[in-house]
């Protein structure tokens, strides 16, 4: 005997793709008004489509609340389906139109900022050497903020770390290479004046620009610290701009952690404005990789960026 799946079920009962657009745009806005308007239908048509939904699962999937219209538990899992569905589509137009335009695409990359450097930035020349009317958008973010770009579709892929702790996200991680850390300053820093071989205590006694401290470089390089029996540095400005951080460093005799690869980029030359302090402070962080959304396809644009990149040698 035959067993009916569900999916054929709510199939035969009318479930349309409407209906999964509006309980995905209900999920995003929590506003029926907004969610009417984020798939082009009125208020009142967007009451019957609810209302049809409803018939058809044979349950409520939303309920008022004081703010507009919350989902049940029931039409939360329905309305993840339905975002994952709405992804998979938007996909899919974006793998025709770049077949049909031949050559012709969009990517969109997110990276933790040494990757960004020594990873994504080679690949992007390859790239636009070989397809130059593929155009590529990159977000540079701590790894946490681009896995919740990543789960929202706002990325094709990205390369930095899984968030800690436990996982229910559908993502996929292939892991490419641990990052070691090194320590940057302004070019003519006191630090590098001195005679002698220098240590970390040395460079203990300046201010040290850093992330914040839940960010994993900075407990890494605590925990490195403390094993040596070292205190915490002084830490006058907690910021994850690399920006800010570059300037803070031109302006002041402050110090600061970053990559060794980030390091390379813009401590290297006779015209830099940063030198790498010679201290090996002895820390690796834990392996960035490609992360993707499991179960999704990449347009054939962003499969061969991808391919790119997690084929780009190691630095030294």
């Amino acid at each position: 005997m035959l067993t009916t799946h569900r999916s054929d079920n709510l199939l035969r009962k009318g479930l349309k793709l409407s209906h999964l657009r509006l309980l995905a745009a209900l999920a995003d806005t929590e506003q029926l008004t907004q969610a009417a308007a984020a798939v082009g239908v009125t208020q009142p048509a967007a009451s019957r489509l609810v209302a049809e939904i409803e018939r058809i699962v044979g349950a409520p999937v939303h309920e008022r609340t004081g703010r507009g219209i919350g989902l049940t538990a029931l039409g939360r899992a329905l309305a993840l389906r339905a975002q994952r569905i709405r992804l998979e589509l938007d996909d899919a137009a974006r793998d025709l139109a770049e077949i049909a335009m031949g050559g012709v695409g969009h990517v969109r990359i997110g990276s933790v900022t040494g990757p960004a450097l020594d990873r994504v930035l080679p690949a992007l020349q390859r790239e636009r050497s070989l397809h130059p009317n593929v155009s590529v958008e990159v977000v540079v973010l701590a790894s946490d903020a681009l896995c919740e770009q990543l789960l929202a579709g706002r990325l094709d892929f990205a390369v930095a770390r899984l968030p800690e702790g436990p996982r229910t996200e559908p993502l996929t991680f292939v892991p490419m290479e641990r990052e070691p850390i090194a320590l940057i300053a302004r070019r003519g820093h006191p630090l590098l004046r001195g005679p002698a071989p220098l240590t970390l205590q040395d460079v203990l006694t300046y201010d040290w620009v850093m992330p914040s401290p839940e960010s994993l470089l900075t407990r890494t390089l605590m925990a490195r610290l403390h094993d040596l029996g070292l205190p915490s540095p002084t830490q006058r400005l907690l910021t994850a701009s690399f920006l800010l951080t570059l300037a803070v460093l031109q302006r002041s005799d402050a110090v600061a952690a970053v990559s060794a690869a980030t390091a390379a980029q813009f401590a290297s030359g006779e015209a830099a404005a940063f030198d790498l302090l010679p201290v090996d402070i002895g820390v690796e962080v834990e392996a960035f990789g490609l992360i993707t959304r499991e179960r999704v396809s990449l347009t054939p644009a962003s499969q061969r960026f991808a391919d790119l990149i997690l084929g780009q040698p190691a630095p030294r």
